[in-house]
This record gives C-alpha cells, sequence and structure tokens, in this order.
C-alpha cells in the first residue's frame, strides 16, 4: 500500500536566495512531504527567514505568534524556522515561541531530514552549525513547463560591510564546484528551460578557494555556450570586484541579459569608507561607465541606504547627485536599521528616524523621476518578452520582463505563457511598462543576433 505524503507549507521572507532555499528545502524534503499552498493543511510549516533588516525580522516574530491559534487546533504540526533569522536567534527563538519545534541555520538545510525527524519525535531542535563545506546537492528535476530557475553557485561573504550581517549568519564565502552548476543549468535547459539566475552573495567573487581556480566570468562563458539557454542573469554584485572581464561579457555573450543589480549604498566617499565598501564613488561611476561602453543598452538597479551613521547633509546630496550621474533604472532603497553583531550598530553618531524618512522620501521621488525617463526611452520601441504569467493589475493582461528587467503588462492569447514574445512598449507607467502584442511572432532567436548589437535595436526575423 503506497500511503499518501504528509503536507509541507513553506512562508519566505527576503531576496532572490532565500525564495532559492525555500525550493531547495521542498526538493530535500520531497521524499516525506508535497508542497501545499494551504497553511491549514500543513503538517510542517518552515518559515524561511532573512535578518538584513530588522523589520524583516519583526515580521517573522509576528508571524510567530499569530500561528499559535494553529498550533493549539493541531498539536501535530511541526512548526519550524529556518535561515537568518534561526541562525542569529538560535536558542533564543525557543524561549521566545514555546510552540516551535524547530530551529535551523544556513547550512541546517541539508540536514531538514533528520531535524524534522527528531522534531517529529518530540524534540525541540536547534541546528545552527557553520561548518565551511557545501554538501553536494540533490539531483534537481523541473516539473514540465518550468521555465524559469535559480541557481545557487556560492554561499557567504568575506567582505565584512559594517552594516551587514551576512558574514556572520550566512557564514564565510564558499563556491560550488563548476562542473556541478554546469551540468543543473545544462539539465535545465534541455528540459526546456529558458532563463536561470545564478546567485550567490557576491557572484563577483565566485572561484575564490576552489581546488582548479576559476573567475565568474568564466564560468559564465561555459553556461553560454550550452545550448537552449536563452537568458542568463545574476545577482548580487559587489562593486569592488567588478572585474573589466566581467564587464566585457555583457558585451560579448548572448545569452547574458543586459541588466546588472549593483549595489553602491552611499555616493559619499566619507560613508562609503565607514560602510568598509572598498571603493569610491569615483570607481563605482568608473565602472558604470565602462558597462555603458561595453553594452550601451545596459540597465542598472542598485541598492541605497540612508540615514547610515554619521549620515550628512552633504553626504545625502551626494548620494543624489551620483543617482543622476549614474542614471540607474531601479533603486531599492531602506532606512538604515542596526543589526546585531555588525560594526555600524555600535557607531555613536547614529541619525534620528525622523531625519531617515525625511532623506528616504526625497531619494525615492528622485529615483522615480529616473525611472520614468527610462521607461519612457523605451515607448515605441518593440521588446523581446519572457512571459512569467497573469498581471496583477488585470486578468485578462500578461505580465512578463524584458531581456533589461523592466516588467511589461499586455494582452495576448493563452499560449503565451513561458515564451518569448515580441512586445511594442506603449506606454510608460512608474513601475512598469505597458505594451501591444506582436500578432504573429514567435520566439526570437537571440543567438542568431550579431554581435555587440543592442537588444532594444534588434527585430526579431522569425515572424
Amino acid at each position: 500500500m503506497v500511503w499518501p505524503k504528509r503536507k509541507l507549507y513553506i512562508r519566505t521572507f527576503g531576496c532572490q536566495m532565500n525564495v532559492a532555499d525555500s525550493e531547495l528545502m521542498a526538493q530535500i524534503l520531497g521524499e516525506q512531504y508535497d508542497l501545499t499552498a494551504r497553511a491549514e493543511d500543513a503538517d510542517l510549516f518552515l518559515i524561511n527567514t532573512c535578518a538584513i533588516r530588522r523589520k524583516s525580522e519583526e515580521k517573522v516574530k509576528s508571524l510567530l505568534g499569530s500561528l499559535k491559534p494553529l498550533k493549539r487546533a493541531r498539536p501535530q504540526l511541526i512548526l519550524g524556522v529556518g535561515g537568518c533569522v534561526a541562525q542569529q536567534e538560535g536558542e533564543r527563538l525557543l524561549a521566545f515561541a514555546p510552540h516551535l519545534n524547530l530551529v535551523f541555520g544556513a547550512k541546517g538545510i541539508y540536514r531538514l531530514p533528520e531535524l524534522v525527524d527528531r522534531a517529529a519525535r518530540g524534540e525541540r531542535v536547534v541546528d545552527v552549525a557553520m561548518e565551511r563545506d557545501l554538501p553536494d546537492l540533490p539531483h534537481r528535476t523541473w516539473s514540465p513547463g518550468t521555465f524559469q530557475t535559480m541557481v545557487t553557485i556560492m554561499r557567504g561573504c568575506d567582505n565584512f560591510c559594517s552594516f551587514c550581517v551576512v558574514p556572520y549568519v550566512r557564514g564565510r564565502e564558499t563556491s560550488r564546484e563548476p562542473g556541478a552548476i554546469v551540468d543543473e543549468v545544462a539539465a535545465f535547459a534541455a528540459a526546456g528551460g529558458l532563463e536561470v539566475t545564478l546567485l550567490g552573495q557576491n557572484v563577483n567573487s565566485y572561484g575564490r578557494g576552489l581546488p582548479e581556480p576559476m573567475t565568474f566570468p568564466q564560468l559564465l562563458r561555459r553556461l553560454d555556450a550550452l545550448p537552449g539557454l536563452r537568458r542568463l542573469r545574476f545577482a548580487t554584485s559587489h562593486p569592488r570586484d567588478l572585474s573589466p572581464e566581467l564587464v566585457n561579457a555583457f558585451g560579448e555573450l548572448g545569452s547574458l541579459c543586459e541588466h546588472l543589480h549593483l549595489p553602491v549604498q552611499s555616493g559619499a566617499n566619507r560613508i562609503l569608507q565607514r560602510m568598509n565598501r572598498g571603493y569610491t564613488r569615483e570607481h563605482y561611476l568608473e565602472k558604470v561607465a565602462a558597462l555603458k561602453g561595453a553594452c550601451p543598452g545596459i540597465a542598472l538597479s542598485t541598492d541605497l541606504i540612508v540615514g547610515f551613521p554619521g549620515e550628512t547633509e552633504a553626504d545625502f546630496l551626494q548620494t543624489l547627485d551620483l543617482m543622476r550621474e549614474a542614471g540607474f533604472d531601479q533603486a531599492f532603497s531602506f532606512k538604515y536599521s542596526p543589526r546585531p553583531q555588525t560594526r555600524a550598530a555600535t557607531f555613536p553618531d547614529q541619525v534620528p528616524e525622523d531625519v531617515k524618512a525625511e532623506r528616504l522620501a526625497r531619494l525615492q521621488a528622485l529615483q522615480d523621476e529616473l525611472t520614468r525617463k527610462a521607461h519612457a526611452r523605451l515607448v515605441g520601441r518593440e521588446q523581446e518578452v519572457l512571459v512569467e504569467g497573469r498581471s496583477k493589475r488585470s486578468p485578462q493582461e500578461w505580465c512578463g520582463r524584458l531581456r533589461t528587467n523592466q516588467v511589461v503588462n499586455f494582452i495576448g492569447p493563452r499560449e503565451l505563457l513561458g515564451s518569448l514574445a515580441r512586445v511594442a512598449i506603449t506606454e510608460a507607467h512608474p513601475h512598469s511598462l505597458k505594451g501591444r502584442w506582436v500578432e504573429g511572432s514567435s520566439t526570437c532567436n537571440r543567438a542568431a543576433e550579431r554581435p555587440g548589437t543592442s537588444p532594444r535595436e534588434v527585430s526579431c526575423s522569425e515572424r
């Protein structure tokens, strides 16, 4: 007799790395559990957490409190917390939430079946060991119709920015063996997959410490050569480690999308030094210029922190000035949030919350202006769009992304889901674009485009 599998529900907080980790959790537990979209049906409820900002941590603790009635109603439910908050808090989480069964850190993911079994036997489990090596990942499979995936290529960070908790909760940098990465991406492309996003805390430093050294651009070239792979993205990059070899890859590799997320954090050299970022505003802008020279159609996004300890009005104005000069298409901006174990949390000159809020509003207003200008430049152009699903604005519209990562909403036939469609951009909005599907268009063969041609100017020959 075949017994039905138990049900697993995962709530994910944070970035793409956490989304990929949640997928890995489901994969590792796949022999015993099937995913469910209904929390109330779960036999195992896992919360995958982020500790980058205090607000994320507060949301996790609020969720834990709200789950007390569900746990009372279903005492057999196993409730677990993983990820960065789990790594940071450890035993303290069990004290905070007596109804919690399991706490596991960044490396505990690989031991989940054993940890869950121990929790099912009544043990309150904490596993926050931080061993350096990365275990071999289980062989991945993809359900029919999967056209996008994320592939983790490294974990941890060695940079120790003064505001960042990542080295303390994710550990030191460790790169996966390149052959395993290539095999995983090749299998995905062979299964019909179109777009891969490579993930790491600092992908630009990939390869350090491998038995046979390999740079990140060398890995990109191996992946670009795989048949069937149409789009290749990566996140996140540290500007200090952005090499000329990687800059040139944007103009040379056909699958590499013309978008780079390059966190600058501040435009003031004094603040960058206090942040321990390892570059100046001048160095950053030189790299921006090199990127635009190698790939004229590239779109740039960034991260920005306002109200870092000691930030003056003059420092803040330098950040606004850098934003204008770089011409970011998009920016993710936040008020500085002190994090445990970080040096910046001990700095005496903390900026008042009302000043942070006022500066954040001014910064976001400027970025909205820059984004509107970037979007307006696309109106009237025909673009390649990977159709990802129905639009949040209207169920009658599809939603997809350009190679330069902007979101486009448009009307088209049902069979477009998961395809590369040609869309004429008709309207620019603050956070998205509106377009018109080019009727009869089919997937555009990126490999057939002329080397060095900007994707914004290429017409699709397959119509």
